[in-house]
């Protein structure tokens, strides 16, 4: 029965989505720039001369990165404006139900724009021996990014009563993960580079988009995405009783 109310709400928040065109334009947007940049421009596969997409999970993790926000900005933000969160509340589902419903959602359309790269997959496998075991962790490793800055993405929105303000937030918050630490990182020295290095999302994107699947880097993801969900979650209660 929770599962079939956090689906409920998850089908709502995708009919929006393409009801009011964002579905489309992220497709498009994501399917536009990725295409150009990997078959196009700068790291054109030919002339690379391999059978590899290191280059679109390259940019992928830049293209997310930027888009998501887009998605996220306003899912509870605009909700609480226009007072329709409280009347959500009031019906017979969990904070809980709402936020994994929402985060639902968004993960599925980011899936969505990520199967329709596959052709990008096929082609290449056509012109070259390709390592499919990399492919698949790279995916793998888009999939759990998203799940991450969906969840910081979610939260910025329960913060906020306006959706630009909640977009800007959730980049903010979002590169500090993104770059930020990477570059404390090789600011500093000893453990506390270790621990910037740790919390930077590209060494562990890096990692899994080569192909090594490692429990650290998946514990990463998830504890970042639970993190991120966890304060949505009390951020959506706390101003119910307030």
């Amino acid at each position: 029965m929770t599962m079939k109310k956090i689906l409920i709400i998850s089908g709502k928040e995708m009919r929006q989505f393409f009801d009011s065109l964002i579905a489309y334009i992220l497709l498009t947007g994501f399917l536009g720039f990725s295409g150009f940049f990997t078959w196009l421009y700068g790291g054109d596969v030919f002339l690379v001369g391999q059978a590899s997409l290191q280059t679109f999970f390259a940019i992928a993790f830049w293209t997310l990165f930027f888009f998501i926000p887009a998605l996220t900005m306003r899912m509870i933000a605009e909700e609480r404006r226009s007072g329709t969160i409280e009347t959500l509340m009031t019906k017979p589902v969990t904070a809980w139900q709402v936020v994994l419903g929402k985060f639902l959602a968004t993960l599925l359309l980011v899936m969505i724009a990520l199967m329709l790269t596959l052709p990008y997959y096929f082609t290449i496998s056509g012109i070259g021996k390709i390592d499919h075991g990399a492919v698949i962790s790279g995916y793998l490793g888009l999939v759990l990014m998203s799940a991450v800055y969906i969840s910081i993405g979610l939260f910025a929105s329960s913060i906020s009563g306006n959706q630009i303000v909640g977009f800007l937030l959730a980049l903010l918050i979002s590169l500090f993960f993104h770059i930020l630490f990477d570059l404390l990182s090789s600011a500093f020295s000893g453990a506390l580079a270790e621990i910037f290095y740790y919390l930077s999302m590209s060494s562990h994107f890096e990692s899994i988009s080569r192909g090594v699947i490692d429990s650290k880097d998946l514990l990463y993801f998830l504890i970042l995405t639970f993190l991120g969900l966890v304060l949505t979650h009390h951020r959506l209660t706390r101003s119910q009783a307030v």
